[in-house]
């Protein structure tokens, strides 16, 4: 099987394409996309460099799972092994979860 046909793919995928404009500084603060927190929604650079790390964040934890999805594939059988798809499960979600922690925190340490 390929690495398109493992389970956490395509939001893995999505992620780091919606992560791009965040990096770049091309989402203006709205309710919608991007961290948004009352901080950063109350100031244009609180928002654009919570955003960036944000970004980074979310390439990085899409990276770590393409890594770990290519070193241990599931196959494509009916019966899939538990074991692997709960390898890729915490390798989807750990370091997401890591991720925001991080900017959370990055958001809450700047000031106005």
């Amino acid at each position: 099987m390929t690495i398109i046909h493992q389970p956490f793919f395509v939001p893995s995928s999505l992620f780091i394409i919606l992560a791009v404009p965040l990096i770049l500084g091309l989402i203006p603060r709205n309710r919608f996309y991007g961290v948004r927190t009352s901080k950063t929604l109350s100031d244009d650079s609180v928002w654009y460099r919570t955003n960036r790390v944000g970004g980074w964040a979310l390439i990085v934890s899409g990276g770590i799972y393409l890594a770990v999805a290519r070193a241990f594939p599931m196959s494509g059988s009916h019966d899939p092994d538990f074991n692997l798809w709960l390898i890729q499960l915490c390798a989807f979600l750990a370091p997401l979860l890591a991720g925001m922690i991080m900017v959370l925190r990055y958001s809450a340490k700047l000031v106005k």
